[in-house]
């Protein structure tokens, strides 16, 4: 395995926690800050949305130079927008610190999916990708809830310069480690051939199983919390540990995932969305039993995840020789999948259908990914096989 890529997952680490870590501090926020729980809240929204176009925005403006510089540039920016969160005196600065740190979010895993698929043999890439991303799970699996006790321990802002310092020793890993020119030693693409790549039906595709069949397993997880106390009856205090499950799922499934996509992308994803959603189906049957739900939790992470590294690599595949945005593109549409199966659970309960409806509800979503995914699949193999190329990797 190149150093590189752990170079790169360390990078996945420090975002993820920046990411997630949060939501276990909100009340200490809000206290603090003298704001309430809703509007700290907004703390997750406002960072989701920033991904959603930084991601885009940040590649499309970094299109013409090279990688290596770009993610240390973003990494740089990744400090900084912790630091600023960390020194934050108000909720408006808290606030532009997780912004300013969100920017680097969808254009460092969309960079950095072409330069970690690029430090391999081809037969080896969506494993490479499978490789960055770990850095996202473990972050869910360890970071998060050491981050969360810290930060109850000695302060939220302790938990953020310890982010901060993760950010630094993953810039210097990124400097040292990473290759200035890929595997491939290709020369950035200009904006404008970065750009065509849209022009594929089957990068739109894509980008609508990303949104579809990553949304229905996060709208499911986004109200995991009422169905573990409110149906499955587990102490408040379990959620935690077991959250910390669903992130050993969330680590395998991402890994897993990525090996068997290195062998056939489309198949793997076909069997991955089928498998997430009859276990989606499976628990929202079974959420009153205890020992079921642990076992199907930690199935929904490990199939939930599972989908990362085909999806990347799918899009990527597709984007023919202008990988670089379409595969930002691809990180925006997680987080817009994010905030739609958020939005679809949300409005579930509210119509008061109960805390198993929201899993129902991201079955379903889910299952319409499956299919948008089979339509691509049939619709690559007739109408578009010369876009199936290798993807320009750096």
């Amino acid at each position: 395995m190149p150093l590189a890529l752990l170079a790169l997952a360390a990078g996945g680490f420090g975002i993820g926690l920046t990411e997630f870590v949060i939501a276990g501090l909100l009340p200490d926020v809000a206290g603090d800050l003298g704001v309430t729980e809703a509007t700290a809240g907004w703390l997750i929204s406002g960072y989701a949305l920033s991904v959603a176009v930084g991601g885009v925005l940040l590649t499309m403006a970094t299109a013409r130079l090279r990688p290596k510089p770009v993610l240390l540039g973003l990494m740089v920016l990744f400090v900084a927008g912790n630091l600023i969160s960390a020194l934050a005196p108000t909720y408006g600065l808290l606030m532009a610190g997780r912004v300013v740190a969100a920017l680097c979010h969808g254009a460092f895993f969309g960079i950095g999916s072409v330069v970690a698929a690029g430090l391999v043999a081809p037969e080896r890439r969506a494993g490479a990708v499978a490789t960055m991303f770990a850095g996202l799970t473990v972050a869910n699996v360890l970071g998060v809830p050491f981050g969360t006790f810290l930060g109850q321990a000695h302060g939220w802002r302790s938990t953020f310069w310890a982010i901060t310092g993760i950010g630094v020793l993953a810039l210097v890993a990124i400097a040292v480690l990473v290759p200035s020119a890929g595997a491939q030693g290709r020369q950035p693409t200009s904006l404008r051939t970065e750009v065509r790549a849209f022009a594929s039906g089957q990068v739109w595709l894509s980008l609508v199983v990303t949104v579809l069949g990553f949304g229905g397993m996060f709208g499911a997880f986004t109200y995991i919390a009422y169905t573990l106390t409110g149906v499955s009856g587990f102490a408040a205090g379990w959620v935690p540990w077991l959250l910390v499950l669903f992130g050993v799922g969330l680590f395998a499934g991402n890994l897993l995932g990525g090996r068997a996509a290195d062998r056939d992308v489309d198949r793997t994803l076909v069997l991955v969305l089928t498998g997430l959603t009859l276990v989606m189906v499976a628990f929202a049957l079974a959420a009153r039993s205890q020992a079921a739900t642990v076992v199907l939790l930690v199935l929904m992470g490990g199939f939930g995840f599972a989908t990362v590294p085909g999806l990347q690599m799918r899009i990527m595949r597709f984007a023919g020789q202008a990988p670089t945005l379409a595969s930002g593109a691809n990180i925006a549409a997680f987080n817009v999948g994010n905030a739609l199966g958020a939005w679809v659970g949300g409005m579930t309960i509210a119509a008061g259908l109960g805390y198993t409806s929201p899993i129902w509800a991201g079955a379903a979503v889910t299952a319409l990914g499956l299919v948008v995914l089979v339509v691509a699949r049939r619709s690559a193999r007739t109408a578009e096989p010369a876009e199936a190329r290798e993807p320009a990797l750096v």
